[in-house]
């Protein structure tokens, strides 16, 4: 892991409840952009998938949010009424995104709601399970095949099932988390440390096949590390999952032109990963340089 660029400035303590004064940080522009996107984020009942809803409902986006537990969605829809956003526009859509089917049906249904999606924020995930000081040596595969299709098969097939409409709108925003886990080898959780690096390389394979696939479309797929914050999955942090908002609007709002395939941490660190380099220039600046085919649709995100 390499740090040498960074997006300055980035505050990681705004209070979610003042998040339309605020705005996280963002310019009127970009939070006014993020307004007409319509968006669908999973792992959305608790800890950053909800803090990710809950920002983008203050700012006036469409968005479905999708986890395995109704009850834990719909209190997501009631905290951001209650932060002003905008209750009306978030459809919960329970679904376990384990299972294959589970995610074509969910899928289908998103793609209904948002006829015209404009990214994906992937937050589902979960721990390594129990299996003693060496699961690599010991896990029973069955649990091995959990924690993958949990943290790194739902983020494969959420996506392909939007990428081409978003394609072909002209942009897609796709923001995976990943952990520092993916770029360790600390004994005792080697499964989770390699569903991380397995988030980590799908994220880059994923940005660089889209785009090849797709040349006239303004592609920016990236893989962010929330690094740790008081989440179910972590209940004895200090920090607020609201600290990840600031920089996953950055990406999810950058014009035309922006990062595709690279790494980033929450408090603005531009990080690198296996032969990809960290992102040479600050997400706040003006995007360097536009693939071919994308001029019109920087003219395009400009004119709204």
């Amino acid at each position: 892991m390499n740090d040498t660029a960074a997006s300055t400035h980035i505050k990681q303590d705004h209070l979610p409840k003042d998040g339309t004064s605020h705005r996280y940080g963002l310019s009127h522009d970009r939070w006014t952009r993020l307004g007409k996107g319509a968006f669908w984020i999973t792992g959305a009942g608790t800890g950053y998938g909800q803090a990710v809803a809950v920002a983008l409902a203050q700012a006036g986006s469409t968005i479905v949010i999708s986890g395995r537990r109704i009850e834990k969605l719909q209190e997501t829809v009631r905290l951001a009424a209650d932060l002003g956003g905008r209750p009306d526009a978030i459809t919960p859509v329970p679904a376990d995104l384990t299972e294959p089917s589970a995610i074509d049906a969910a899928a289908a249904h998103v793609s209904e709601i948002l006829v015209h999606p404009t990214g994906i924020v992937h937050c589902a995930g979960v721990p390594q399970p129990a299996a003693g000081p060496w699961p690599l040596l010991d896990m029973d595969p069955s649990q091995w095949d959990r924690l993958m299709a949990s943290n790194v098969r739902a983020g494969w097939l959420t996506s392909r099932a939007l990428l081409p409409a978003m394609a072909a709108a002209g942009q897609a925003r796709i923001v995976f988390f990943t952990s520092t886990a993916g770029w360790h080898d600390t004994p005792g959780v080697g499964p989770y440390n390699v569903s991380k690096a397995s988030v980590n390389s799908l994220g880059t394979s994923l940005a660089a096949e889209t785009a090849a696939r797709y040349p006239d479309a303004d592609i920016q797929i990236n893989v962010l590390d929330p690094g740790e914050a008081r989440t179910e999955m972590n209940q004895g942090s200090k920090a607020s999952p609201y600290s990840v908002v600031p920089m996953t609007l950055l990406l999810l709002s950058h014009p035309p032109g922006g990062p595709n395939g690279r790494f980033f941490f929450r408090d603005g660190r531009h990080l690198s990963f296996a032969a990809t380099e960290a992102y040479p220039t600050s997400l706040r600046d003006k995007p360097f340089p536009m693939r071919k085919g994308l001029s019109n649709i920087m003219g395009k995100w400009m004119k709204g």
